[in-house]
């Protein structure tokens, strides 16, 4: 009997709370989906793709400033809910297909724009899907990530990185920036900002659609925590709900 791949995770996973990325709070925030119209620096004539779409919240943000976009995911589901979002907001230049980032089925050089966003740590080989990202971009094109990320601290990645996977099985890991800045060069880009981020959550938005011994797992990781590991993971109680900061990195990075 064949194990499931990552790929086949992803899909268990995000086939099941597809329906959740429509109103995310993080997938829908206006700000950040801002700052990633404005890293695009989008032209009328662009071609664009959305790696990993999700509910195709970052395409429908460049769809006005971009001639089209492609959104591609790795499952159904969730390509369902964006097509139903789309159709709900009279959206026209933005189509979608089902594509793994590792073997995106474009011609090289198609597209201006490439984003990505809070999805490359799912993905189960990085550089092989950074480098198909370069692939089908233009010289000159640009490429945007927007994800989640850890602290250059061995301690805050070790322990962020496990509850991310307790919270959610298909996680593979959240690079920190100096991570991203190597394999991006490596890759063939040039890097052109990068802006690490944080936003402080309730310690339930990780337990939410857990098993019992994964919610334990995760409330018994944070009571072990040091003073020196609460502090920079800024661990505090609110309206008595416990609360910690998530990391982020922004980037935009431009193909040689």
């Amino acid at each position: 009997m064949r194990l499931p791949s990552q790929e086949d995770k992803v899909r268990a996973v995000f086939g099941e709370r597809a329906a959740q990325y429509v109103a995310s709070q993080s997938h829908t925030d206006k700000e950040i989906l801002a700052w990633v119209v404005k890293c695009a620096k989008p032209s009328p004539d662009w071609e664009a793709l959305d790696v990993a779409t999700g509910t195709g919240h970052t395409a429908f943000a460049l769809a006005p400033y971009v001639r089209h976009v492609t959104g591609t995911d790795l499952t159904p589901e969730m390509l369902a809910e964006a097509k139903a979002l789309q159709d709900r907001n009279g959206i026209r230049n933005v189509s979608f297909q089902v594509a793994d980032a590792h073997d995106l089925p474009f011609d090289s050089g198609r597209f201006d724009l490439v984003a990505s966003r809070r999805a490359p740590h799912h993905f189960s080989n990085i550089r092989k899907a950074l480098h198909e990202m370069g692939r089908v971009l233009k010289r000159g094109g640009r490429l945007i990530v927007d994800d989640r990320s850890v602290p250059e601290d061995d301690e805050v990645d070790r322990i962020m990185n496990r509850l991310d996977v307790l919270h959610d099985t298909s996680h593979v890991r959240e690079y920190r920036p100096s991570e991203w800045g190597s394999m991006l060069e490596e890759t063939g880009f040039k890097i052109e900002s990068m802006q690490p981020f944080s936003r402080l959550r309730p310690l339930n938005h990780l337990k939410r659609d857990v098993t019992g011994n994964e919610a334990a797992e995760i409330d018994q990781l944070m009571s072990k925590l040091t003073e020196r590991q609460k502090a920079v993971l800024q661990v505090t109680s609110r309206d008595g709900e416990l609360h910690h900061l998530h990391f982020f990195v922004m980037i935009a990075a431009v193909k040689l």
